[in-house]
Formats: structure tokens, C-alpha cells, sequence
């Protein structure tokens, strides 16, 4: 990969309050993402023309049976891989279904008792789990509308959640230090420490590691054979004086390219970082840098790797601890360039 050119960055406008989730559909042409509009902008953007195509307004508490639309911050989404169904969860307990292609809602999952900070399809299913401050995961069928079950172990709010194709996902645990494997038919958890302080985002690698970010502002490596983290990187974002307090930036979002050895990493440090995995996923190793001011509330890569869209705010996905004003609320599209010289073996070149 090449350094990404700054001026190569495009910027989509279009959300009011700051952007705190968003997917890119399987076939890298559509980006949704959602924002704290109060009301769910659920935008689905055309990544060639930067055109939305279509927004789905929120509305004020309590109407969420009349309009379509959520009524409390969207802090999740995800997009199922055959990019047939998407799910929201908001602040306020609700799961949404969604047609991804019309953009029409089809159902509405209740059952968490507080927000649903996580969602996550199991890679070419229909299944989907969820994770709430509630601090259970929830495991659902879509196609059937169907509850399946309730896992429990955290002992504080749930801040993430990932899976692929195997039948478990991976959660962050907050302020319980932890990060916890389920694995569902066997309904075991795996538990893993290394983080000091919240751990509040975390992406699955491949089947065999994930990548988890803190508000110590550090970055961890994990395989899922130990407890303890592979590598991690301390204060992976650098220092930040607040009140004349030096303290870390929190890492906010962490991204991986899937099945390769490319991580990207956000705070509120001015720039996203690109890291690369070397010596078999035992030390991370700093690329790049690329500017981007405010929140980094959620990065992903495109499927094929040519882009990295990271969606920024104002303010911090979870609450309003800083607001940084310079910011725009706003969905960013970073091309990638690979070099022509050495295709990687796992990722399509596309240089």
C-alpha cells in the first residue's frame, strides 16, 4: 500500500449531528451510515458519485411506529454479506430491519433493556447478533424475524462487537477490561485482558485474530489461542492536553482489512492511522498517517481494499465528553493505492 494522498480524500456532507456508524454494502458500491440526527439519517451513499440516494429521516421519541424512521441516536449498523438485509440499533433498546435495496423497513427487534452498541451478520447467514449496555449479546434470525437467544458474562456495558463466518462473535466489555469470544452452539466464552481502560472497538482480522482499541489509547493485537494480546501498541495515537491534564486520545475505532495485515485506527488526533501486522501478528507496525479532523467514530475498508471510509463528528459516537468545532459532521472516502510492484497474496490488487 501507498501512502494515500490527502487531496485525493473525498468528503460527503450531508448529516446534521455527528456520523457514529456505517457500512459499506458487500459490493463495495453503496456506503449507509448513520448519525445522531436525533432522528436516524440512515443515508445510503453511491461511492462512484458520492449522490445519496436515499434518507430515511428520524423523528421525535416514542414515534417510531408512525414514521420509519429511528427516534434516538443510531449507535450500530450492520449489512449482511449477500448485502440483502440491514440492521440499526439505537439508543433506545430498538433493532431495525431494513431492506438495504429499497431502504423500507421490515421489522423491529425488541428485548434489549438499554442502548444496542453492537450488531454484527455471521458471514453468509441470515443470523445476527447483537450487543447492548444491557451487557448481553442476543442472537436473531432475520429471515424468520425469530429471537433465538440471550449470552451473558460482561460486567459492564458492551461497546462492540464483530463476527465472519464461524458460528461466534467477539465483543468488547467497556469498563470490564475484557474482550470475550462466544462461541454459540457451544455457549462457552473465551475471556481476554491487556486493555487498562474501556475497551470500545473491536474488528475481527480473520478466524483467527482481532484487532481492539481503548480509551488508554491503546491498540491491541489478539489471537484467539491467548488470553493475552499478541502486541499492543501504548498511546497509538499520542498524548493530548486537556485542561492541562496529559492524557491519551482515546482510540475510537479500529478497522481491519479482512484477511490481510492492513489495521486502521481513529481518534480525535487529527489523523487516521494505517498499521501493518508483521511477524505473524506479533508486532504492529506504524505506515501512515492521514489527516482528517474530529471524531473518527467508525472506519471500514471496502471489500476489495481500494478505499478506507472513515465517518467523522463533532463529538465522540458514545457521548459529548469534547467537542471539536473545526470538524465536520461528515463521511470521508480515502483511496488506497496499492504498488504495482508486489501484489499481496491475499488482497486483489488494485492499483
Amino acid at each position: 500500500v501507498q501512502p494515500p494522498d490527502p487531496a485525493s480524500i473525498r468528503v460527503l456532507r450531508g448529516h446534521q449531528l455527528p456520523v457514529t456508524c456505517l457500512v459499506i454494502s458487500p459490493d463495495d458500491r453503496f456506503i449507509f451510515s448513520a448519525s445522531k440526527d436525533g432522528s436516524l439519517i440512515k443515508c445510503k451513499w453511491e461511492v462512484e458519485s458520492g449522490k445519496r440516494l436515499c434518507v430515511v429521516p428520524g423523528g421525535k421519541k416514542g414515534t417510531e411506529e408512525q414514521h420509519m424512521g429511528h427516534a434516538s441516536h443510531i449507535l450500530c449498523m450492520a449489512i449482511s454479506s449477500d448485502g440483502k438485509y440491514l440492521a440499526t440499533g439505537d439508543r433506545n433498546k430498538l433493532i431495525m430491519i431494513w431492506d438495504a435495496a429499497t431502504c423500507k423497513r421490515l421489522h423491529i427487534f425488541t428485548g434489549h433493556r438499554d442502548a444496542v452498541s453492537g450488531l454484527s451478520f455471521r458471514k453468509g447467514t441470515h443470523q445476527l447478533y447483537s450487543a447492548s449496555h444491557d451487557r448481553c449479546v442476543k442472537v436473531w434470525n432475520v429471515a424468520e424475524n425469530a429471537y433465538v437467544e440471550t449470552l451473558f458474562g460482561h460486567q459492564d456495558v458492551i461497546t462492540g462487537l464483530d463476527s465472519l463466518s464461524r458460528e461466534c462473535c467477539v465483543t468488547a466489555g467497556g469498563r470490564d477490561g475484557t474482550v470475550r469470544l462466544w462461541k454459540i452452539p457451544e455457549e462457552s466464552q473465551l475471556v481476554f485482558y491487556g486493555h487498562q481502560g474501556s475497551i470500545d472497538c473491536i474488528q475481527l482480522i480473520n478466524e483467527e485474530h482481532m484487532v481492539s482499541g481503548a480509551d488508554d489509547g491503546s491498540v491491541a493485537l489478539w489471537g484467539l489461542t491467548k488470553k493475552k494480546p499478541l502486541a499492543l501498541a501504548r498511546q497509538a495515537h499520542g498524548m493530548q492536553d486537556a485542561q492541562g491534564l496529559q492524557q491519551p486520545y482515546w482510540i475510537s475505532a479500529v478497522a481491519a482489512l479482512r484477511n490481510s495485515d492492513l489495521l486502521a485506527t481513529g481518534s480525535h488526533s487529527a489523523s487516521v492511522k494505517l498499521w501493518k501486522c508483521s511477524e505473524g501478528f506479533r508486532k504492529l507496525e506504524p505506515l501512515w498517517d492521514i489527516p482528517l479532523v474530529g471524531f473518527v467514530n467508525s472506519l471500514k475498508f471496502s471489500a476489495a481494499g481500494d478505499f478506507l471510509v472513515a465517518g467523522l463528528g463533532q463529538e465522540h459516537r458514545l457521548g459529548r465528553w469534547w467537542r471539536v468545532k473545526e470538524a465536520k459532521n461528515s463521511i470521508c472516502i480515502i483511496p488506497l493505492k496499492r504498488r504495482a510492484a508486489a501484489p499481496s497474496p491475499e488482497a486483489p490488487d488494485s492499483s
